[in-house]
């Protein structure tokens, strides 16, 4: 079907055709996303309500269902209020360079064996350097506020996200080591090999089972780098507020806000294709089911694992945070490096 849409295009629009087709492919990527965004925000809000047996967000439309559209609209009209000493080009810049590289991201997240923005060989590479630039937004919108919350804030995010990308980081190349591609589409292929995936029960051919260790460094590096509970002092509201953000209103608030949840379901999207088998089915009875609502379905669940996350355990302290970070998931990821390292060179190995 994509493949008769493509050549009809071409047909009828000839030399201009590619960028066209560009354009399309990249809002039928992100259109989907910002949807996805939003109605995340009366999940979690659902969530957590039915966590503490109250009903959740039910006024705006049927069971508050427009409520994210009525949030949206009042940060739409809400003014932009620039503080007088801030550096405003920088402060506009902030929000800007915080939500583009989450936005980025997505042009080689595979849906699909073929369905991709871009095929980039080196997609997990182009991924891991791209989410990197968020870090630049947090600590341009803090200093460029001129206000000691903010700036203390971004001082405590961008340390924190900095810490947690070294851990994750150390995981992700564990992957990219069983399975000899930085392409994430043969990452996943590569799990529908192994004994179990032979015998039906393909669950237990992802990585999650033999890397269940680095699994957990990753999923866990995930809430402190997206800044969600329990690790969000940097928005801790006894202390600094709404930390970097503090200063910004309506839109530019909201990038931040869309920021933050975009990035929320890239690293779940990541953890799925990584470890859970992305579009593959658990069992090979389940394989008339389309791979792309598997991909959907297992996103979804570790998304709620956030969620749940939230609403089950209390903030930490940062230096608790730190602690966390420097002295065990870096050392745990190190020590399964070496121990993957020799495991792949010995008869035992369950990824040939």
């Amino acid at each position: 079907m994509i493949d008769n849409l493509y050549q009809a295009g071409a047909a009828n629009l000839g030399a201009f055709w590619p960028v066209v087709w560009t354009i399309l492919k990249i809002v039928c990527v992100l259109l989907p996303l910002l949807i996805s965004v939003a109605y995340l925000t009366l999940w979690e809000r659902k969530a957590i309500g039915w966590s503490q047996v109250r009903p959740g967000p039910n006024r705006v439309g049927p069971w508050g269902l427009l409520t994210p559209i009525a949030d949206a609209v009042k940060l739409i009209f809400k003014e932009i209020i620039i503080p007088t000493a801030a550096n405003k080009g920088l402060f506009f810049l902030g929000p800007i360079m915080t939500i583009m590289p989450a936005l980025a991201a997505w042009a080689v997240i595979p849906f699909g064996p073929e369905v991709v923005l871009a095929k980039v060989n080196a997609g997990l590479l182009y991924l891991m350097a791209i989410t990197s630039l968020e870090v630049y937004g947090v600590i341009i919108a803090g200093w460029a506020s001129n206000s000691k919350y903010a700036f203390l804030g971004a001082l405590r995010a961008s340390a924190q996200m900095v810490s947690y990308e070294v851990a994750m980081g150390f995981a992700l190349v564990i992957v990219l080591m069983v399975s000899g591609s930085l392409n994430m589409v043969d990452i996943v292929m590569g799990q529908a090999k192994g004994q179990f995936a032979s015998m039906g029960i393909g669950f237990l051919s992802w990585n999650w089972l033999p890397l269940f260790p680095v699994f957990i460094v990753y999923f866990i590096s995930g809430l402190a780098e997206t800044n969600r509970h329990p690790f969000d002092v940097v928005e801790g509201e006894s202390e600094i507020v709404a930390g970097h953000m503090v200063e910004y209103s309506g839109m530019s608030f909201a990038m931040f806000f869309l920021a933050e949840y975009a990035n929320m379901i890239l690293v779940s999207t990541l953890a799925v294709i990584m470890f859970l088998g992305g579009w593959l089915p658990p069992i090979a009875a389940l394989g008339f089911i389309p791979g792309g609502l598997w991909l959907v379905a297992k996103v979804f669940v570790v998304v709620t694992m956030f969620l749940w996350v939230r609403a089950t355990f209390p903030r930490f302290r940062y230096d608790q945070i730190m602690r966390l970070g420097w002295k065990i998931f870096i050392p745990v990821t190190l020590v399964w490096l070496l121990v993957v390292g020799v495991w792949i060179q010995t008869p035992f190995n369950i990824w040939k």
